[in-house]
């Protein structure tokens, strides 16, 4: 399967993967910022993507990043019909240190992912479970 992609910015790079099997490519910083302490930012990456029908695309944090500074991604889903540039939402959770990104960092994890369509049947009433109304620590653990 192939992923179209369109750069928009003379920065853009191509997403990447280190290895020809790893599910995520990296995705590129188009712009250099500064991300205070416990704030969430928008970094541009240049590219337009074109996601295949019946798939998505996952922006995933990358662990690296998490682990030694405490960034994470907030939101991340790129629908197949999605034709404008992909931003990053990242979120630094440290409460002291800024987080610095630069032009070219890599900044998070795409991940092309498969979706089933699907439509919602209202109806009155469910089938029962075992499990049933339990909710968040219903089972224990």
């Amino acid at each position: 399967m192939n992923v179209k992609i369109k750069r928009i910015h003379e920065q853009a790079k191509v997403p990447t993967r280190s290895n020809p099997t790893d599910a995520g490519a990296d995705l590129y910083s188009v712009e250099s910022l500064v991300i205070p302490p416990l704030t969430r930012t928008l970094v541009k990456t240049g590219i337009v993507l074109e996601i295949p029908e019946n798939y998505y695309g996952r922006i995933a944090p990358r662990s690296g990043l998490a682990f030694k500074s405490g960034i994470d991604v907030m939101a991340g889903v790129i629908d197949s019909g999605y034709r404008n540039e992909i931003g990053v939402i990242l979120y630094n959770t440290d409460q002291t240190q800024s987080f610095e990104v630069k032009v070219g960092d890599r900044i998070a994890q795409l991940i092309i992912e498969a979706h089933y369509n699907f439509e919602f049947e209202d109806i009155v009433e469910l089938s029962q479970t075992e499990r049933g109304t339990g909710g968040f620590g219903s089972t224990g653990k």
